[in-house]
C-alpha cells in the first residue's frame, strides 16, 4: 500500500512543492520514495513494500519512458493480465502489478479498467499525448482526491497533500458541513475543502489541455435469481469467499487478520490460514470483545494479539485521528479501528478485514425494518401520514412513537444509509448560517431511481453501497490503517464476490430470524453457532456513557462554546443537546459526537494549532 501526489504544469520550485506534498503522506509509504518531473507533469510516490519488494519502486515507466504511473493498491489478477499482455508483445522489466497497469493502459486504454480485479487508485501520465489518466476502484477502497488550480490538475491520495500545493487557497465548504450533519460523514463529491473533490468509486478522469473529464466505468447492479436454491447459494458464497481470500493473501510479506465478535471478520479469520489475528476492546465489559476473540482464535488455532483501549487513550487520540481522516467523520468506531491497526502494524504489514459483507449480503439490523413496518403498510397512506404526524406531536417518550413516525414515511424519506443524524429542520436550528443545500432526498434520489421496482431491502443495500460504504466504512478503513503504515485488504469487496451476492434473493439475505442469512450459513461450516448467528456489533464504543461523565462532558462543552463553535453553530442549541444527554433526558450521544468531531477537525486544519499543516 502506498500514496501518491502530483500536479500538472510547470512550477519554478516544482521539486520542492512535490517533496512537501509527499512528506505529508510518509505514513502511507515509509519504505521508499520516488519522483517524476518533466516540466509538464510532476508525480511523487511514497511506498509501503508488499509485492516484488526489490523491483516495485515508483514512479514506474514503460520501456520507452513516455508512459509513467503512480499507483496505490493491489491488482489481484495481475499475473493473468501479464500473460495476456506478454502474448501481445509487451515487454516487462519486473514482476510487479504496477507494471501490468502501464501495459494494460497502452493496450486497452480506458477499457483496461473492466479487466482489473483489486483495489486501486492510480494516475498515469502519457507524455506522448500530454494526457493524465486516473482511476479509482469499483467500490472505493482506495482514496483519490483532486483539484483544478489555476488551470492545472493537482491530485493526491490524501487531501493534506493538496493543501501543500502553494496556489491552493484553503477554505471550508459550508455545504459539505450542512450535509455532514445529516449523514455523519462527508457525502458530497466536493470535500470539506472548497475546490477539492473526491474521484468517486468506479470512475476515471482524463485531463488534457486544461480540460477535465470524469466518467463512470462500472456500476453495481442487483438481479436476484429467485429460482436459486439455498444450498447452491451457500456453496457459491463459500467458493467465492475462499477464492477471494486466496487472491487477497498474495503478498511477499506476512498477512494477518482483524477479528471483532462479528461473523464477517470471524469468517475471514477462520478461513485465511494465517497465524495472527488482532482485536481491541474498551475498559467496559459490555464493550470488550477481547475474550471472545481469544476464544475463537484458540479454537481455530491462530494467535490473537489484543489491546484494551483505556478511556484516556481513546480521547487522547481524537485530534490525531481527525487529522489523518482529512475530513470530519463522526463514526466512533473509527478510533477503535485506529488502535486495532496500530496493534496489527507491530506484527504485520498486511491485514484482512470484513468490510463490505453487510452491504453485499444484507447484514445491517436496519434491513429488517421493512418486515417490522409491514403491518402498517396495509393502512392507506393518507391515514399512515396522519398517524405519523400525530405521533410526532407527542412531547414525551412513549413506546411505539418512533415506529409510528417511521411507518408513516416512504423508504426514500427515512433511509439514507446506516446513519441519520440531523434532519433538515434540526440542522437549520443548530447552524448559524444554513445554506439550505441539500435535502437528503435530493442526494439519494438519483440512486433510488436506479433501483425502482426492487424490494426495500435491496434498495437499502444499494443506497449503502453508494453512500455509507464509501463515505464512512472505507474511509476509516483506509485512513486508520495507513496512519500506521498498514495495508488493509477487504476480501468481501471483490468483484467476483459481488457477482455471487447480487443474485441472492432477499429471503436468503434478511428474514425474521437474522440478517446475512445465507452468508451466515456459509460461515457455519467454519464457525461455532454462537459466532455464525451473532448479531452485528462491529467495534462498539461507550460514548453514550462517557458523555455523562463530568470530565468528558466538560471537554465537549468547552468545544461547544469555543470560537469555532460560535462561528458555525447556535451554541445555546448544541449545549442544550449536551445538557439533555448528561441529565438523562435524551440519548443525544451520536448527534453530540457529530458536532464535536467537526469542531475537532476544524481545530486541526483551520485552528491556530495547524495553519501550517
Amino acid at each position: 500500500m502506498c500514496g501518491f501526489v502530483g500536479f500538472t504544469g510547470y512550477l519554478e520550485d516544482g521539486e520542492n512543492v512535490l517533496t512537501n506534498m509527499m512528506n505529508k503522506i510518509i505514513h502511507r509509504g515509509p519504505d521508499s520514495a520516488g519522483q517524476h518531473m518533466d516540466g509538464k507533469a510532476y508525480l511523487g510516490f511514497r511506498r509501503l513494500s508488499i509485492i516484488d519488494l526489490d523491483n516495485g519502486s515508483q514512479p514506474m515507466y514503460n520501456e520507452t519512458n513516455d508512459v509513467v504511473i503512480v499507483f496505490n493498491g493491489e491488482i489481484y489478477n495481475h499475473m493473468d493480465l501479464r500473460e495476456d499482455l506478454l502474448s501481445k508483445g509487451h515487454i516487462f522489466k519486473n514482476n510487479s502489478d504496477t507494471e501490468v497497469l502501464i501495459h494494460a493502459y497502452e493496450e486497452y486504454g480506458e477499457a483496461m479498467l473492466q479487466k482489473l480485479r483489486g483495489m486501486f487508485s492510480f494516475v498515469i501520465w502519457d507524455s506522448k499525448n500530454d494526457t493524465i489518466f486516473g482511476a479509482r476502484d469499483f467500490f472505493g477502497i482506495k482514496p483519490f482526491y483532486y483539484a483544478v488550480v489555476d488551470g492545472n490538475l493537482v491530485f493526491a491520495s490524501e487531501i493534506k497533500s493538496i493543501l501543500s500545493y502553494p496556489k491552493y487557497e484553503k477554505a471550508v465548504n459550508d455545504v459539505a458541513l450542512e450535509n455532514y450533519l445529516t449523514f455523519q460523514y462527508s457525502v458530497l463529491e466536493e470535500t470539506f475543502f472548497k475546490g477539492i473533490y473526491k474521484l468517486m468509486p468506479s470512475h476515471f478522469l482524463t485531463f488534457k489541455g486544461g480540460e477535465l473529464n470524469v466518467k463512470r466505468y462500472w456500476e453495481p447492479k442487483f438481479e436476484a435469481d429467485d429460482n436459486a436454491s439455498l444450498d447452491v447459494i451457500i456453496e457459491n458464497i463459500d467458493k467465492a469467499m475462499h477464492d477471494s481470500i486466496e487472491h487477497h493473501k498474495i503478498s511477499d510479506v506476512e498477512v494477518g487478520s482483524f477479528l471483532s465478535s462479528g461473523v464477517d471478520s470471524s469468517y475471514v479469520a477462520a478461513t485465511f490460514n494465517g497465524d495472527k489475528t488482532f482485536t481491541v476492546g474498551f475498559d467496559y465489559d459490555k464493550y470488550n470483545e477481547i475474550d471472545y476473540a481469544k476464544a475463537l482464535s484458540k479454537e481455530i488455532k491462530i494467535d490473537n494479539y489484543s489491546k484494551l483501549i483505556t478511556t484516556e487513550e481513546y480521547w487522547g487520540a481524537i485530534s490525531k485521528i481527525q487529522y489523518h481522516m482529512d475530513e470530519p467523520l463522526a463514526d466512533p468506531s473509527a478510533i477503535a479501528l485506529y488502535f486495532v491497526s496500530q496493534t496489527a502494524a507491530q506484527h504485520v504489514k498486511v491485514a484482512l478485514s470484513g468490510e463490505g459483507a453487510d452491504e453485499f449480503f444484507g447484514g445491517y439490523n436496519i434491513y429488517r425494518e421493512p418486515f417490522a413496518l409491514k403491518p402498517m403498510q396495509k393502512i392507506p397512506k393518507p391515514i399512515r401520514v396522519l398517524i405519523g404526524k400525530v405521533a410526532s406531536l407527542i412531547p414525551f417518550k412513549i413506546k411505539g412513537k418512533n415506529y409510528l413516525i417511521r411507518a408513516s414515511k416512504k423508504l426514500e424519506e427515512r433511509f439514507i444509509g446506516n446513519a441519520f443524524m440531523f434532519n433538515e429542520k434540526e440542522r437549520s436550528k443548530i447552524l448559524k448560517n444554513p445554506t439550505g443545500k441539500f435535502n437528503h432526498m435530493d442526494l439519494t434520489k438519483p440512486f433510488y431511481d436506479k433501483v425502482k421496482g426492487l424490494d426495500d431491502v435491496t434498495r437499502m443495500q444499494y443506497i449503502d453501497i453508494n453512500f455509507w460504504l464509501i463515505g464512512d466504512i472505507l474511509l476509516k478503513a483506509d485512513k486508520m490503517s495507513m496512519a500506521h503504515s498498514l495495508e488493509v485488504r477487504v476480501p468481501f469487496l471483490d468483484k467476483e464476490v459481488f457477482e455471487v451476492a447480487r443474485h441472492i434473493p432477499t429471503k436468503y439475505k434478511v428474514n425474521k430470524e437474522n440478517t446475512k442469512y445465507a452468508m451466515r450459513m456459509a460461515a457455519h461450516r467454519y464457525l461455532p453457532d454462537m459466532v455464525a448467528e451473532k448479531k452485528k456489533l462491529g467495534f462498539p464504543v461507550p460514548i453514550r456513557i462517557w458523555l455523562r461523565d463530568d470530565k468528558y462532558y466538560n471537554i465537549v462543552k468547552t468545544s461547544f462554546t469555543s470560537e469555532a463553535a460560535q462561528k458555525y453553530f447556535n451554541t445555546d442549541v448544541i449545549v442544550k443537546f449536551l445538557d439533555d444527554h448528561k441529565n438523562g433526558k435524551e440519548d443525544n450521544s451520536r448527534k453530540i459526537w457529530t458536532v464535536y468531531m467537526f469542531l475537532v477537525w476544524y481545530e486541526e486544519f483551520f485552528g491556530n494549532a495547524l495553519s501550517n499543516a
